[in-house]
């Protein structure tokens, strides 16, 4: 649940003494978590983009994470949610921005992103934009959003990039057998530039000039050390043209998406 993580992150905050300048934290409303953390549930998530559970998390995420808190985002906002047209919700957010200084942002999922960011871009309340930032899914797998990202960046939005190693897709690891000719490609690119394909494949990434923060996923000090490695990869052009061809189309991408296992 948001709750335990908050938990968990405001204690790992606390013990190591750091103050909210030298912290940028992020959160989410909008789902409930209902699998008590076991990998194997019926039902993992429920999604609710109302105003009380808006009201409900939020005060949640302020009390456990307090002055810490900078960023409050929509968790997987889509166009189907009718979250981006319901004004109680969208006039709350603006109201939680001019009172507490949190930015408002939103997360985004799925075959439509470009769709629905393009949409979340012109939402304002009162002459207000409302949202701040986006979270969106991009990497060399699934690019169908970066003609939009490009957009909302350059009128002022913030841009992180999510599943940037594709749920571990882009990852030695995978040894999927459909996978085997990418990854002979990928380990290809990543031998010419002496790197690892995690690395390369965060390089991309980064190398796009609307991305501001692009998440690792990380969850071992290896996986960590190892993703590091892309800010040492010297990106050129050959690099994007022959990675190309990894591209799969939306459709593709998201359905082999919701068949990965939890962990």
């Amino acid at each position: 649940s948001y709750g335990a993580a908050e938990q968990f992150l405001a204690s790992w905050l606390a013990s190591r003494r750091i103050s909210p300048e030298d912290a940028v934290v992020a959160s989410k409303w909008g789902y409930t978590y209902t699998a008590g953390w076991k990998i194997e549930a019926e039902k993992h998530e429920i999604k609710d983009h109302s105003l009380p559970v808006l009201m409900r998390q939020s005060t949640e995420s302020r009390d456990l994470l307090g002055t810490h808190l900078d960023l409050y985002q929509i968790h997987s906002a889509t166009l189907e949610s009718g979250v981006l047209d319901d004004r109680a919700v969208l006039t709350e957010l603006v109201r939680m921005r001019s009172t507490t200084g949190l930015k408002i942002g939103l997360t985004l999922s799925g075959p439509r992103q470009a769709d629905t960011l393009r949409r979340a871009q012109n939402v304002e309340i009162d002459g207000q934009r409302v949202f701040d930032c986006v979270q969106a899914t991009w990497n060399l797998l699934e690019t169908s959003a970066g003609p939009a990202l490009q957009t909302a960046h350059d009128a002022g939005m913030g841009m992180i990039v999510k599943e940037a190693l594709a749920n571990g897709r882009l990852t030695a690891r995978n040894q999927n057998a459909a996978f085997a000719e990418k990854r002979r490609l990928l380990e290809a690119e990543a031998n010419r530039l002496a790197t690892t394909p995690d690395a390369l494949a965060l390089a991309a990434v980064l190398a796009q000039s609307w991305a501001d923060v692009v998440l690792s996923g990380a969850a071992t000090v290896e996986q960590l050390q190892s993703n590091l490695g892309a800010m040492a990869v010297v990106w050129d052009e050959e690099a994007g043209r022959r990675l190309n061809a990894l591209s799969e189309e939306p459709s593709q991408y998201w359905g082999t998406r919701g068949a990965l296992a939890w962990n």
